[in-house]
């Protein structure tokens, strides 16, 4: 993930909540109510019927008592989820938690949120509803200050649950007298008429010829806020008059209703039914078609899927934005291009829809087909220079692979492990590790499959467990993977198996026997022209050297591992060997090299999300400020990294061998400091959050003017970052300003990354506009 996405992704969500696309109208008494019991009991359910407007309150709530929950507020949204299974895996990526250990996903909520105070929005549980009641009192036992604010259609039961029935927006008495559109007694439900009919007619307002019609039709609609947004999109044909004779004809049958829910319930059905009706023949279809996805989705994946069931592949675009205008789809700016989503009750009608229409199992078959393609082309490219890129895709993909990967487990095991080995980077890279190693071992568990997809799958299976720290586990997997692959002369499968085993005999402290493994992993990467593989072993080559002081062999091979990379464009591997030979480097004495090997990498694992590499990088520079006899910024490091250890689950996890250097710092940085100073100066470090982390480790701090003029703030910029950026507000491109400063582009680009992002800007044009109010600023205007 680019440093681009993770600003860009920070600018819409708040914390672990999405940003409101649309104004929050009214619900004041409630927002009320449910901060109040969330004060007094520490689980709350909203309860209603779909389309009242759960989701909506509980995000408003949990947006307003931000402040109160220090350690986050994070939504957790189970209408993705089709595995009840998968809840704990689906919760440990919602909460962001970089866990990379072998225990259980529950086991890392309870121990991540034991201390927290933490506000959790479980949201759409009925579909899981026991799972959710079973995880949601298994967390509030162990974690004190956890309080979990759940959406569902009915009560969870869990113990101490206080349940909150949602109720539909006031509605206006009726025959009321007129009154202006800035009356105070405007009931909410106009006021989203209101405001999202002006969306549609951007001239449209209340007025007192007028607001006797919509208190009606708002009236009609019993004051459902999905189902008023619905109705409204019709006012690009329908006049307000013909508008509420049509809901007059809709619902004349509905009001026999048993019960208010029941009306509601069946007022929505037929709201969605007419929206139904109203869409063309292929609209229909198309509709249906769409809600086998299970996230969101994007033009490219609903050609692949759609195009052909029914529908001709230039007739999806014009469909697409037919349901767009319907507001059956809804379209969504990401930094990564334009998405859709549909709602879950718009979904649900839709997956009715396709399983009346004889084409289910086609349309599921697509969807599988497409997404294990997906995963094998992303797999492919990913040694190059649209690897963040593709990382990222993956990311926002995920609940369509996990979906994917269930129908592929349905039909064969060996399609569920050969899709699941393509997404090996993808399980390490994200917070669904464990999740990876499940569907591997779940596929292995059956005795089916091509021999070499299962070599692959056991191999891939392994370097997990290594990962994970199970050495017992992966040792046992990756003889299984040799013995297939000398069976059928495979040579990728034993390169890859030749170079986990070399890190299992690295983690149990046989580096002699390690170096050949990685020597012999070298020759099948390179013979198979496999880049990736063969970077990866040169990297762990030269630690190996390193490690037993082999100076000349470690550099060496780290020097061909970066000459690799970057022929190919390729930075996440890179780092790591730079990483290697800054340690390296800092072994030998040469601290200013390897001081900038170690902020070039931790750069780079900061682009990519990568937080194992961060930690890897920031203890190298701790040893550094060590050897230096910067014991401060030594200690003040071993804090910031502990918090980066504890967040994974385990200390120099997969670097085992590295542990030495570790203990020897802290050793030497407590001697020198004291007991009491080294406490502080490692609280301190624990304290920073980890934009302040990750400057203290650049080296990145200075008192200076900041994005808003005021003084004594940290610098935004680099004095490098402010250089460039200056030169793009006089208009220059990245290979000008290239050429100018007699460096790499694809340093420039990495720049303007960290600019963009320091910035809180989407473009260079804001960049400029920037520059030119810092020259305002320092010129005292």
């Amino acid at each position: 993930m680019t440093i681009a996405t993770l600003c860009a992704s920070a600018q819409t969500h708040t914390g672990g909540l999405p940003a409101e696309v649309t104004s929050f109208i009214g619900r004041r008494h409630e927002v009320a109510a449910v901060k109040r019991l969330l004060s007094e009991a520490r689980m709350v359910t909203l309860t209603g019927p779909g389309g009242v407007g759960k989701t909506r309150l509980a995000l408003r709530v949990a947006t307003e008592l931000r402040r109160a929950f220090p350690d986050g507020v994070w939504l957790v949204e189970l209408a993705e989820l089709d595995n009840p299974a998968l809840l704990p895996q689906a919760m440990v990526a919602a909460l962001r938690i970089q866990s990379h250990s072998a225990r259980p996903p529950l086991q890392v909520l309870t121990e991540h949120l034991r201390e927290q105070r933490t506000l959790v929005v479980l949201d759409n549980c009925e579909h899981v509803l026991d799972e959710s009641t079973m995880m949601a009192q298994a967390l509030l036992r162990c974690a004190p200050d956890l309080r979990i604010l759940a959406t569902s259609r009915q009560p969870l039961g869990a113990v101490g649950e206080q349940a909150f029935p949602v109720p539909t927006l006031p509605l206006p008495a009726p025959g009321g007298d007129a009154q202006p559109d800035t009356a105070p007694t405007m009931t909410d439900a106009v006021r989203l008429f209101a405001e999202r009919a002006a969306a549609v007619l951007p001239d449209f307002t209340v007025t007192s010829e007028n607001r006797d019609l919509i208190e009606q039709i708002c009236r009609r609609l019993d004051g459902l806020p999905l189902g008023i947004e619905l109705a409204v999109v019709r006012l690009r044909v329908l006049s307000l008059h013909q508008l509420l004779d049509r809901l007059d004809d809709l619902f004349g049958l509905l009001s026999a209703g048993p019960s208010a829910t029941v009306s509601r319930h069946r007022t929505l059905r037929a709201l969605i039914d007419w929206s139904h009706e109203l869409c063309t023949e292929r609209e229909r279809l198309l509709w249906a078609s769409l809600s086998v996805f299970t996230g969101s989705l994007d033009l490219e994946a609903v050609e692949a899927v759609c195009a052909g069931a029914g529908i001709a592949h230039d007739e999806i675009l014009d469909l697409m934005i037919g349901l767009v205008e319907k507001s059956v789809l809804i379209r969504e700016e990401h930094p990564y291009g334009v998405r859709f989503r549909l709602l879950d009750t718009i979904r649900q009608y839709g997956r009715e829809r396709l399983a009346a229409s004889g084409l289910e199992q086609e349309l599921k078959s697509r969807y599988r087909d497409y997404y294990r393609r997906l995963s094998r082309e992303v797999q492919a490219q990913l040694f190059g220079p649209a690897q963040a890129k593709l990382l990222t895709r993956l990311r926002v993909e995920h609940p369509n692979l996990r979906t994917a990967l269930e129908y592929c487990q349905a039909e064969r095991a060996g399609l569920c492990i050969d899709m699941a080995s393509d997404l090996l980077d993808h399980w390490i890279t994200s917070s669904h590790l464990g999740e990876g190693r499940d569907w591997l071992e779940q596929g292995l568990a059956e005795a089916a499959g091509r021999a070499e997809v299962r070599a692959r799958a056991l191999w891939a299976c392994g370097s997990i467990a290594i990962i994970q720290g199970d050495q017992a586990s992966a040792v046992g997997l990756l003889a299984k993977s040799r013995t297939l692959g000398e069976k059928l002369g495979l040579a990728p499968v034993l390169g890859y198996v030749a170079l986990y085993s070399g890190m299992a005999a690295m983690h149990a402290g046989d580096t002699e026997p390690a170096i050949k493994l990685f020597e012999e992993a070298v020759t099948h990467h390179r013979v198979g022209g496999d880049p990736a593989g063969e970077v990866q072993a040169l990297t762990w080559l030269c630690l190996a050297h390193s490690f037993l002081g082999g100076s000349e062999s470690a550099v060496a091979a780290a020097e061909v591992g970066i000459a690799i990379c970057d022929a190919h464009g390729e930075s996440w591997h890179r780092a790591y060997t730079t990483t290697a030979l800054g340690i390296e480097r800092w072994r030998q004495g040469d601290v200013r090299r390897a001081t900038a090997l170690e902020h070039e990498s931790l750069r780079a694992f900061h682009t990519l999300d990568d937080s194992v590499g961060v930690g890897l990088t920031i203890e190298v520079l701790a040893w550094i400020a060590a050897a230096q006899e910067e014991y401060v910024r030594a200690g003040t490091l071993l804090g910031v990294v502990r918090n980066v250890w504890e967040a994974i689950g385990a200390p120099l996890l997969g670097f085992g061998h590295l542990v030495r250097y570790h203990d020897e710092c802290e050793a030497r940085t407590r001697h020198a400091l004291g007991g009491h100073a080294f406490q502080a100066a490692v609280k301190r470090g624990a304290r920073r959050s980890t934009d302040q982390a990750l400057a203290y480790a650049l080296m990145e701090e200075a008192p200076s003017r900041g994005p808003t003029g005021e003084a004594g703030q940290y610098a935004p910029l680099t004095p490098r970052e402010t250089e460039i950026a200056q030169l793009i507000a006089r208009g220059m491109r990245n290979k000008e300003i290239a050429a100018a400063l007699v460096i790499a582009q694809r340093t420039v680009e990495g720049h303007i990354e960290h600019i963009l992002c320091k910035l809180g800007f989407n473009s260079r044009t804001q960049i400029v506009g920037w520059v030119a109010e810092q020259a305002r600023l320092a010129g005292g205007e």
